[in-house]
């Protein structure tokens, strides 16, 4: 499982990308995530969106930067699993209005918390419409913590389908989590859950 430390780096990778250079010979993959990543640096370094007047402006922006990178629907499809296949169009269609939600209610409303974690780009793999971008963040502490963003291109654009911290994936841990509740409840019920965590305000911690 992804330790509570490793799932708040998420919002962190979104903007501390951008503090790295990209090496000369990364490829494609690469270039599009930190071209990401910078639109989300501009808009945290815009003095019209700054303070906590406009916090949730800030965030629905960075949300938006976010929905051009990442791919909801395979990201959906594989946290769900083999439990996809048996959801209607109108389901899937719920459940990852639902999935978006709940991954931006408790990672991007975090950003905020960015504390100048540092991260160096190691470059892209490529396999045919499918590459991993690696990356490496040093904390405040020093400690280096390796990251793999996978990809899917489609069209002319690289997707971001999972990230893996530490050798965890990101959509594994969700799958393990999604999986546990279906085999011991209808799939109403994972609905259910899934609305009761995006319905509420989020409670900070203490």
């Amino acid at each position: 499982m992804l330790n509570h430390r490793c799932l708040l780096l998420i919002p962190f990778l979104l903007i501390s990308l951008t503090l790295g250079m990209a090496p000369s010979w990364a490829g494609e993959p690469t270039q599009q995530v930190k071209q990401t990543t910078d639109k989300i640096l501009a808009i945290l370094s815009n003095p019209s969106l700054k303070g906590p007047a406009q916090a949730e402006e800030r965030r629905k922006v960075i949300g938006q930067t976010v929905d051009e990178r990442f791919d909801w629907e395979e990201m959906s499809r594989r946290s769900l699993a083999r439990h996809w296949a048996a959801r209607t169009p109108e389901e899937k269609k719920e459940f990852m209005g639902l999935f978006r939600d709940l991954l931006e209610r408790t990672y991007l409303n975090k950003v905020d918390d960015y504390s100048g974690e540092a991260v160096t780009y190691e470059g892209d793999t490529i396999d045919g419409n499918y590459a991993s971008v690696k990356v490496k963040i040093v904390t405040s502490k020093g400690k280096e913590i390796p990251v793999e963003y996978r990809v899917m291109k489609k069209q002319t654009h690289w997707l971001v389908y999972d990230i893996t911290i530490e050798g965890v994936s990101f959509v594994n841990n969700y799958r393990s989590q999604f999986n546990s509740i279906l085999s011991k409840s209808p799939y109403s019920e994972l609905v259910k859950r899934l609305k009761d965590k995006t319905s509420f305000p989020e409670k900070k911690s203490p």
